[in-house]
């Protein structure tokens, strides 16, 4: 059987996309490969959503080629969207391949080698134009314990900075009956957790005919008890409502862990960007999960250098984080994007003052990690046992439903299995635990 090589770079819904990819060379008899060098199609699924990225991205496409000249080499993904005259000057790439073609890679690649192949190939549709959800097969042989499963693509709420409109398209939704069947199949095929994941997941459902929203997916979801357990992926701040968190907190089917892009602590800098919520709206958010929920886990995300964040707009920033309940962070420093006004906005932060900064946030941000840990020292609750164990330690590791990763020792009989576990004690930042039999 000829072989298939894919490396992923970027969020959560590239790994979603590159797991369908696989899924549909998987049923054209084709194999798999982690790596390039034994593969006869080398495929890389781009992000370009900051500077390094697309960086990445190249270097991620020159190292396949220099691996296996003789293969032929597909990229994909948003780099490949946004700048395919870039990626068509790497030479040795065979195809460019857009959004809304990634499904046909596997009819492509159908063909011979590279052998007598002369001409590069792009395809790449305007992506801005595209209205229906391109519905990807849910990954029943991906390698990870818990699966995603796309339901939305695309975004409509243009953020000064951001390139992912101009990429992905405007929102998109997977039609609910498709999300259920989804599901199902992921729970027929021995999966516990699913992870629903989207662009911009919280607009689930404002672009269908029949209307709908993701509470009202939601319920459907826990009425029908398909799957263990349920996980959503990141949110907005205004559309995580208060329908999402009740229905969250009043069911063990779905996960207790919320993560939220903040991005900004100050109000100046937040309309600046585009974003539609203020400080006290996001303060009054964790407020109320916390307020159902104590125990969830609530992680944000912030953008760190945007023109205009003076010392006082970031301590603002700082100082909201400090004072929430927060459990994680997760930091990007400003990157401008051509095409998006922020590109050309002044007052730029030096480089040198955005790394000091960013390095400042991920301390914080450690820091809420580790308080968030410790409160649950010598409590017992159920945890996923991931198929792969710990890289260092060679232990099992399991996935609580607040997102709690603890470290068990266990043969592999545990793997893919729910089990209740006590969590024992904390040693340098990671929770270790023992099954409860």
């Amino acid at each position: 059987m000829p072989k298939f090589s894919i490396t992923t770079l970027g969020c959560k819904v590239n790994q979603a996309e590159s797991e369908a990819i696989a899924q549909e060379l998987l049923t054209s008899e084709w194999s798999t490969t982690s790596s390039c060098e034994k593969a006869e199609v080398c495929i890389v699924n781009t992000c370009t959503v900051t500077q390094k990225a697309s960086m990445q991205s190249r270097q991620a496409i020159r190292k396949a080629i220099r691996a296996n000249p003789k293969a032929r080499i597909v990229v994909t993904g948003c780099y490949a969207q946004t700048a395919p005259q870039e990626i068509e000057g790497i030479e040795g790439v065979d195809y460019v391949v857009g959004h809304d073609q990634k499904l046909t890679i596997s009819r492509l690649i159908q063909g011979p080698g590279n052998a007598g192949f002369d001409n590069q190939e792009t395809w790449s549709s305007e992506v801005s134009k595209s209205r229906q959800f391109q519905v990807m097969p849910p990954a029943i042989s991906a390698t990870r314990t818990r699966p995603f499963l796309k339901i939305q693509d695309g975004c409509d709420a243009y953020c000064t900075y951001c390139i992912v409109p101009y990429a992905r398209g405007r929102s998109r939704s997977m039609p609910p009956e498709n999300v259920l069947q989804g599901i199902q199949q992921l729970a027929d095929a021995d999966f516990h957790e699913v992870v629903l994941t989207g662009i911009h997941l919280g607009a689930y459902g404002q672009d269908l005919a029949s209307g709908g929203n993701l509470a009202a997916l939601l319920r459907r979801i826990r009425d029908l008890a398909l799957v263990d357990r349920v996980r959503l992926s990141s949110i907005e701040p205004l559309e995580l409502t208060t329908d999402v968190i009740e229905l969250v907190a009043g069911s063990p089917r779905f996960c207790r862990h919320f993560h939220i892009p903040l991005q900004s602590g100050d109000d100046r800098i937040l309309a600046k960007m585009g974003r539609p919520y203020t400080r006290q709206a996001f303060i009054d958010l964790v407020v109320n999960i916390k307020k159902l929920m104590p125990d969830a886990a609530i992680g944000a995300d912030t953008l760190i250098g945007f023109p205009g964040e003076s010392d006082d707009a970031f301590e603002s920033t700082c100082n909201l984080i400090n004072d929430l309940p927060l459990s994680y962070l997760h930091v990007f420093p400003f990157s401008a994007r051509p095409g998006t006004p922020a590109a050309g906005f002044a007052e730029k932060i030096p480089q040198a003052v955005i790394k000091d900064r960013c390095e400042r946030m991920r301390r914080l941000g450690l820091v809420k990690r580790t308080l968030f840990y410790r409160q649950f020292v010598g409590q017992t609750m159920p945890l996923l046992i991931e198929t792969k164990r710990n890289d260092a330690s060679g232990l099992l590791k399991g996935i609580s439903s607040n997102y709690l990763p603890v470290l068990i020792a266990g043969g592999d009989e545990l793997k893919n299995k729910i089990i209740d576990v006590r969590i024992e004690k904390m040693e340098e930042n990671s929770l270790f635990g023992s099954q409860v039999v």
